[in-house]
């Protein structure tokens, strides 16, 4: 499944500087539907994700019935990406 979206980022507290790209309600959705042949585990689903130039593997994550997508600290740096932008996302589901 591939999916394309903006989002603006939002910051969650952990012990990284994560930023994360929030899923809109309706790719959320869509990804709930197919999430129990996808995840690995605690609701976690592996990704490949596009931001800009820069490809990178991590995995969503389900938070308040939606999805978060990481912004590891090499993507914001890479793609010059800070608290309250807004990103176009691609990004294919599963490994």
């Amino acid at each position: 499944m591939e999916l394309e979206f903006s989002a603006t980022t939002i910051e969650w507290r952990g012990p990284a500087p994560f930023l994360f790209a929030p899923l809109p309600p309706d790719e959320s959705e869509l990804i709930q539907q197919s999430a129990r042949e996808l995840t690995y585990g605690w609701g976690a689903i592996p990704v490949e994700a596009t931001i800009g130039a820069t490809s990178f593997t991590t995995s969503l994550f389900p938070r308040d019935g939606r999805y978060l997508l990481p912004l590891k600290v090499a993507v914001q740096r890479a793609e010059g990406v800070g608290l309250g932008d807004e990103v176009a996302v691609r990004m294919r589901l599963g490994r």
